[in-house]
């Protein structure tokens, strides 16, 4: 290990990039703006330096928090709030002409710092472009930041990253530190995968069994879930929000410009509902366990109208907890083999004229659409969704490649582009994986391949293409047991991510990007983020 890593620090001294790593890369902003002009000369940000905006919401309050909160960490001080203009002051004004409501207008000259924006949330993300120029070396007492013009608002409207702790169980405190990443990063959505066959993570004030029995594991699968002989870890492991943490978490979002997205599988990858609740599956006296093993079951959820109505109590809270419109509903991966044996099931094909399982899997989805659309709510769902008919309004989440987003997008569903291959973050960080990195999922996607995708497949219209409304970086944790292992796989590569989602294809360069990253992840040294370097070996 040793040798390899002075192999590696001979390789990057002898091609300057040590250098580069400790210039001074004056305009290091991740994602690249859309238009930036520089200007010679800085800025000082002193303690007589007052801050003025002109709206009182709050939301507003929101927006100058957050530089202010940016300043005390690197100055050590706060702005003076009053209406002034003009020399020493950071003016933040609303601006009917620009176009995108998370737009922004950024001018940094020696006199002060002018924030033009439509909607607060851009005047949000100019608060964190200024975030991006501040020193990564706290400077007590002032703040130099270079003078500069940007114009700037983002290709894609939605831009998220999704964690998996269903598998591995994460304390509140890191689903906030992530929150303050994706905000830094100008990502606006968190998708929290909250359940699966391993584990059931939101307490359910009707069905206390989810969180007294599904949220817990008696063990967990060691190693790769293809090794042979399947051995395991002896060892419990569990755990779940109650609602009022997660209000908190929705409500800490909310102050950052975030949208939090619930997944509630659906109705596959639910053996730890049937844990709790094996009425609701398709086999009568059957003891269920929580697994405690990788992959996907046999046991599902059975159509039934207790089941239905079982999850219309779910989905009931979820909905008092999470304000956005979407809710995940999940429906990857769902085994069929229950539903092929169940006379019930087959039954109901025939008397609905469903012709098969999939046609039974999308009335399923149907079933769940109807409900929540009637509370004003829309579906997101896993691209398997398709299968058997996609329901009516529903938003398809594609992660097997693109043709599930192609399909969706060709039949004016909107898209969330997801693709394993280059939006998976379990995935190795480098060739090297075996003897760099912890266990992680089988292939390798490195930085450069996620920044280069776009998610635009060619095949599509300029019209379809309008359908492709976002783009996500996913992280499954079955190999992924600590805080340590799920930031190195996050970033930098979620920092790509956020580029591909923001900035147009026409302006992208990965030179430029990895030149601006390498003096940018400085921040996260600071806030103690364990990002990878392995991305250094590789320029």
């Amino acid at each position: 290990m040793k040798k390899i890593l002075i192999l590696i620090i001979l390789l990057l001294s002898n091609s300057g990039l040590f250098n580069v790593f400790s210039g001074n890369q004056r305009y290091p902003v991740i994602p690249k703006p859309v238009r930036l002009v520089e200007i010679d000369g800085e800025f000082v940000i002193n303690k007589k330096t007052s801050v003025t905006i002109d709206d009182l919401s709050y939301q507003a309050v929101y927006v100058v928090n957050a530089l202010n909160n940016a300043i005390s960490e690197t100055g050590g001080f706060e702005l003076i709030k009053k209406q002034k203009t003009g020399r020493n002051c950071i003016t933040i004004k609303k601006d009917p002409t620009i176009d995108h409501k998370e737009g922004y207008i950024l001018t940094i000259n020696k006199r002060g710092i002018s924030i033009r924006y439509k909607n607060l949330h851009g005047a949000f993300n100019a608060v964190q472009t200024i975030r991006q120029l501040f020193p990564v070396v706290p400077a007590k007492g002032s703040i130099s930041i270079p003078c500069v013009e940007i114009e700037d608002a983002p290709m894609l409207e939605y831009r998220g990253y999704m964690l998996d702790v269903a598998r591995h169980f994460f304390p509140l405190s890191h689903l906030k530190k992530t929150i303050d990443m994706l905000a830094f990063y100008k990502i606006n959505v968190f998708h929290i995968h909250l359940t699966d066959d391993q584990g059931w993570r939101i307490e359910i004030k009707k069905h206390p069994k989810l969180h007294e029995i599904a949220a817990w594991r008696s063990e967990t699968q060691k190693g790769h879930r293809t090794d042979v002989p399947t051995t395991f870890d002896g060892i419990p492991h569990g755990g779940y929000y109650t609602q009022e943490e997660l209000k908190e978490l929705v409500s800490y979002a909310q102050e950052r410009f975030i949208r939090v997205i619930p997944e509630i599988d659906i109705p596959g990858h639910t053996h730890a509902v049937l844990a709790a609740y094996p009425q609701y599956g398709c086999i009568s006296d059957t003891s269920y366990t929580v697994s405690t093993k990788w992959g996907y079951h046999d046991d599902i959820l059975c159509p039934t109208e207790e089941t239905f109505s079982f999850l219309q109590d779910v989905f009931d809270e979820v909905m008092t907890i999470f304000p956005d419109k979407y809710i995940h509903i999940g429906g990857d991966e769902v085994q069929k083999r229950r539903w092929k044996e169940s006379a019930f099931c087959q039954d109901m094909i025939k008397r609905l004229d469903l012709k098969d399982e999939k046609g039974l899997q999308s009335y399923f989805i149907h079933r769940i659409e109807e409900y929540l659309n009637a509370e004003g709510r829309e579906i997101i769902g896993w691209d398997e969704i398709l299968e058997g008919g996609l329901a009516p309004n529903a938003t398809v989440m594609s992660w097997r490649g693109e043709k599930g987003g192609i399909e969706a997008a060709k039949s004016k569903h909107n898209v969330i582009m997801t693709p394993s291959a280059f939006m998976y973050l379990n995935f190795y960080n480098t060739p090297f994986k075996d003897k760099l990195e912890p266990l992680a999922n089988t292939h390798v996607l490195p930085l450069e391949k996620v920044y280069n995708y776009s998610p635009f497949p060619k095949v599509l219209s300029d019209e379809e293409k309008k359908h492709i409304i976002g783009l996500q970086a996913s992280l499954w944790t079955e190999y992924c047991k600590t805080i340590e292992n799920a930031e190195s796989l996050t970033y930098p590569r979620l920092c790509a991510m956020a580029e591909g989602a923001w900035t147009p294809i026409e302006n992208k360069n990965y030179d430029d990007f990895y030149n601006r990253l390498i003096y940018n992840i400085k921040h996260l040294d600071r806030w103690g983020v364990g990002y990878s370097k392995l991305f250094l070996e590789h320029k």
